[in-house]
């Protein structure tokens, strides 16, 4: 590997330097409900930051490379609104999700304890291994052309149900067909796990790789119990009886591990459609609703509920939770990204004409051209080439003796992945991914859930001033690592030879939960998803760590705690975004969810964000950025600066602006998520039989402490926090146990173990 034995810190000349101090205090969690935290968020005022602009010498690296290269978007702001997510959540119309009670936790084709892997079926093993070794890693399995279409065979994907209220004998004979169809499926898998072959780390030493890989797969896997499917059944009873009381007609979508999807309409055949002229034309197009919180009359009108698709759900909803039969039935919220968002552009960005300085170090530095503008992850510290807010990868980087391991696994739930962008389509870090995204209409692409994840872009509302395709997944991807590092374009990422699986599951307007859940499943390598010819197509690479830079102001729904808690018992690590709303974190989701790595964002002084989600919840605070400030001086926004294509950009070396480009500094715990997500790759790479508790043990003992200041703000700023004792009007938020620093990971004994 080609390494550049010279660090590209700059010779500050400091110029005057406004700051305010930014403080911030705890939420009283007792008795808080989450009206009142939307209230309190809606309260909150922008915060003012000062700004540094200083000048700089030059650097070789940045002067040198091409302006596409180098072009970037994001120019230092006095003053800009941090614009909150929604203050209340959007669901997609006419779309419940649903579980019915006491079904066992699903079982898996394999027992993974801490130091061994027990296969359930080796002639299973030996099956996947073939296939893997034959099938191509792309594309998808194909259906054989000598199968007679007289012949009854299992289904390969779970089967779907219509249900009509008005032929009712139609409908149950479709719950019987779809239960044998999944009868008949189960028979075909492997029997619950039993400790028949051991595959621990030291057996599979000398086992071939494809074997290794295969067991990995199986161990993730779901089995479809019998329990799942009874429980199925009888569920899809109970929701053709409440389909029927109010006529309207849906479709009813079944899985593995029980979770079900309904999409109600005016028939059975047209799911989410209906006949309504209710509300003037928006731009959700009337399949997406703000969650008024709107109560089902106990004795409601039929014709009412027929014509008002808000109501029916809403009713449906209410009458399946009052059957008793189910675990949980919520509607189909909607998350949006974690970009705390820019102020609309004015004018073609232009900058101070400074560069960076060089000097020399025998720290490990990328060649990658940006790199001197990425202060998070520099050195943590206040001399040349450090920041107050790095995260320390450089140092990690330099004395681990790894920057990742291609069979260390991430997949990004998201936006997708702009798979021309130039510093990611030849990279050697992009795995196969899907498009979870079931809605054409919020697809944007044309069809619906396929195995193209690119990003076609996700502007919801052209009629929005100065709205813009964000980009999302590709900005967190690039800091994980999807960017080709060391390679002289462009920016670095965090594991520079990390696997990253894109799986697509916000798209316009944003991503439906039922989206999520699946893809959350499917990343963790439980479920498969379903090609164009209706066969399975399994994730080749189940993650190791699943990234969610997305939010919904919401506490955490039942369903998606099922999906997270479903892979983590399986050893994934999942690294959520703790939110931009500025409350407690409780009250997002999947933030405030169980079982998650909740991370809150620090700004270039390492102290938590003005946008910031914050509390008790949060584990970690890790760089976000402030797109106000400039606190290191050199003349640009404390964004983070990653992959993502953008306009109205500018050459940071002339100041001259450029009309497109490939890189682009963006704030939010959307851009914190994925510096943990990075850091938790490294962790695994320097030591890939470490167990998910020992990974996060070993991350969570890397942060330096904040003091109260550090992660506080002004009780104006934040109503409903409490106030630090000796310093008046300011309030504490807690921000988790510290600012990530990989430095304070301790060097293995043995040197390391990656590349």
């Amino acid at each position: 590997m080609l390494r550049k034995l010279t660090s590209k810190p700059a010779r500050l000349v400091v110029g005057t330097a406004v700051a305010s101090l930014l403080v911030l205090a705890a939420c009283d969690q007792q008795d808080t409900r989450l009206e009142r935290a939307r209230d309190l968020a809606d309260a909150t005022l922008d915060q003012l930051s000062g700004r540094t602009i200083v000048e700089q010498d030059g650097t070789p690296a940045l002067e040198t490379a091409d302006v596409m290269d180098r072009a970037i978007a994001g120019t230092l702001r006095n003053d800009m609104p941090f614009d909150t997510e929604s203050e209340r959540p959007m669901f997609a119309i006419g779309s419940i999700i649903a579980k019915p009670k006491d079904i066992p936790p699903a079982e898996t084709m394999a027992v993974e304890t801490e130091d061994e892997v027990f296969l359930a079926d080796p002639e299973a093993l030996a099956e996947t291994a073939e296939e893997s070794a034959d099938s191509p890693p792309v594309a998808a399995p194909t259906p054989s052309t000598s199968r007679s279409l007289t012949i009854v065979e299992p289904a390969r994907v779970m089967p779907k149900v219509k249900l009509d209220p008005n032929a009712r004998s139609k409908s149950l004979s479709e719950i019987e067909k779809a239960t044998e169809e999944l009868e008949r499926t189960a028979e075909l898998e492997p029997e619950p796990p039993t400790k028949t072959r051991s595959l621990s780390p030291r057996s599979l030493e000398a086992a071939p790789v494809q074997e290794k890989e295969a067991a990995r797969k199986l161990a993730r896997r779901s089995v479809i119990s019998k329990d799942a499917i009874r429980a199925q059944r009888d569920a899809n009873s109970v929701m053709l009886d409440t389909l029927s009381k109010y006529g309207v007609g849906g479709e009813v979508a079944m899985s593995r591990e029980g979770q079900m999807v309904i999409q109600i309409g005016e028939d059975g055949g047209s799911p989410t459609r209906f006949d309504t002229q209710s509300g003037p034309k928006s731009a959700f197009q009337n399949f997406l609703a703000i969650d008024q919180k709107i109560e089902c009359p106990d004795d409601p009108d039929m014709v009412t509920v027929q014509s008002n698709p808000v109501m029916a759900t809403e009713c449906i909803v209410k009458d399946l939770r009052a059957s008793g039969q189910f675990e949980y039935v919520e509607k189909d919220y909607i998350f949006e990204n974690q970009f705390a968002r820019k102020p609309r552009p004015d004018t073609p960005g232009t900058s101070p004409d400074v560069t960076g300085g060089t000097i020399t170090e025998t720290d490990i530095t990328p060649n990658d051209p940006l790199w001197s503008l990425q202060w998070h992850f520099q050195n943590n510290g206040t001399g040349e080439g450090e920041s107050s807010g790095g995260a320390g990868f450089q140092d990690f980087w330099t004395r681990q003796g790894t920057e990742g391991s291609p069979d260390i696994v991430v997949a990004v739930v998201d936006t997708g992945l702009q798979m021309n962008h130039p510093d990611i389509k030849d990279s050697p870090n992009i795995a196969p991914g899907w498009d979870m995204v079931s809605d054409p209409r919020m697809g944007n692409d044309g069809d619906a859930r396929d195995s193209d994840p690119n990003d076609p872009g996700d502007l919801c509302d052209p009629s929005v001033p100065y709205a813009a395709d964000t980009f999302h997944g590709t900005h967190v991807a690039g800091t994980i690592g999807a960017a080709a590092t060391n390679n002289g374009a462009g920016v670095a990422g965090g594991a520079w030879n990390v696997k990253i699986v894109p799986v697509r599951a916000l798209g316009k307007c944003g991503g439906r939960l039922s989206d999520i859940n699946d893809a959350i499943r499917w990343a963790g390598g439980l479920i498969p998803a379903e090609d164009k010819e209706g066969n399975e197509v399994w994730n080749d690479n189940p993650a190791d760590i699943i990234n969610l830079s997305i939010g919904l102001f919401e506490y955490c729904p039942a369903s998606l705690q099922d999906a997270i808690d479903s892979v983590t018992e399986r050893g994934v690590i999942v690294v959520s975004a703790a939110g931009n709303a500025r409350v407690a974190t409780q009250f997002y989701a999947p933030g405030g969810c169980a079982n998650v790595i909740s991370v809150a964002a620090g700004d270039a002084r390492g102290q938590i964000a003005p946008y910031s989600n914050f509390g008790p919840e949060v584990d970690i605070l890790a760089p976000g950025g402030d797109l106000t400030r400039d606190d290191n001086g050199d003349g640009r926004p404390d964004g983070v600066l990653s992959t993502k294509a953008s306009t109205n950009c500018y050459d940071p070396v002339t100041g001259e602006g450029v009309e497109n480009c490939f890189y682009a500094y963006e704030q939010g715990t959307s851009m914190a998520a994925p510096h943990v997500s990075a850091a938790l790759a490294l962790l695994k790479a320097r030591d890939p039989d470490a167990n998910a508790d020992t990974l996060i043990s070993t991350l969570l003992a890397a942060v330096d402490p904040r003091e109260p200041q550090q992660c506080a703000g002004s009780c104006a700023l934040y109503p409903g926090t409490t106030p630090i004792e000796g310093s008046p009007d300011m309030c504490l938020r807690p921000c988790g146990q510290g600012l990530l620093n990989l430095a304070k990971v301790p060097e293995r004994a043995t040197g390391g173990g990656g590349q």
